[in-house]
């Protein structure tokens, strides 16, 4: 493909540091440095993410509907668009890429800040980069191995949104209602490998903080943190209790 390169040693820190994080190797290393470098910081544009990041967004779209496809065979059209929608969007690549951390590694020009203050369109852009990334070094088996278990995760957390109760909602005209105050939601803990990572989040309102729940991504955590407070306050039992055995045995990092 014509992609060989030399890369000097911090390169190759910085490239097999995202590769340990996002758990793959590259075979073409230069793959992964196109789809970490934004364009503020490349000699050309060809040499940039946005290429691979045109690829990826096809790739993501075609795995998330292949999924959808075969998971929810009962459900129709206008149910499979719905939720497909909400899962391929620019807001869920973006939670993608903070969950992997991937502002430590990309490489970008200094007009566009500190990376403490870095866009979340970046992220976005960087997670369907290395998608597109990877489809090519490693084919769709590789690319699906790589997205999958964000695409699980997500379309779990979109049909706990959609069927349930939206706990945060309700919790917030709780909060507004008694204290005019909205609720916070603080991030307590955070385990298990990259792919698969749980996170723990309180709720709180004013002084006075909930019990906490773990979910598979910062929005669910959040939505049964909601669910928590909202069951002690009303004096019934806590729909998701902080109990290491109601999580998924594919959690393999052992729990406090």
């Amino acid at each position: 493909m014509g992609r060989s390169r030399q890369f000097n040693q911090s390169k190759l820190l910085l490239l097999q540091g995202c590769e340990q994080r996002i758990g793959y190797e590259f075979q073409e290393k230069q793959l992964l440095d196109e789809a970490i470098t934004h364009a503020s910081s490349s000699s050309s544009r060809l040499h940039s993410y946005e290429r691979l990041e045109f690829l990826g967004d096809s790739i993501l779209g075609f795995l998330v509907c292949e999924f959808l496809f075969q998971s929810y065979p009962d459900w129709l059209e206008g149910e499979l668009t719905k939720v497909k929608s909400v899962v391929v969007s620019r807001q869920s690549c973006a939670e993608w890429g903070q969950e992997l951390g991937l502002k430590e590694f990309l490489v970008i020009g200094k007009g566009l800040g500190h990376r403490d203050t870095m866009p979340d369109s970046l992220l976005a852009n960087a997670f369907e980069a290395l998608i597109g990334a990877i489809y090519l070094d490693g084919g769709m088996a590789a690319a699906s191995r790589f997205l999958l278990p964000f695409v699980e995760s997500q379309v779990r957390a979109t049909l706990e949104d959609s069927v349930e109760s939206n706990f945060k909602s309700n919790l917030q005209q709780y909060a507004q209602k008694r204290v005019g105050l909205p609720p916070v939601y603080r991030l307590i803990d955070d385990r298990g490998p990259d792919h698969e990572k749980w996170f723990l989040v309180s709720a709180a309102i004013g002084k006075r903080t909930f019990p906490p729940a773990w979910g598979r991504n910062k929005k669910e955590a959040e939505q049964r943190a909601a669910a928590n407070a909202l069951a002690e306050i009303e004096g019934e039992a806590l729909p998701y209790p902080q109990d290491p055995d109601t999580l998924s045995p594919q959690l393999d990092e052992p729990l406090d």
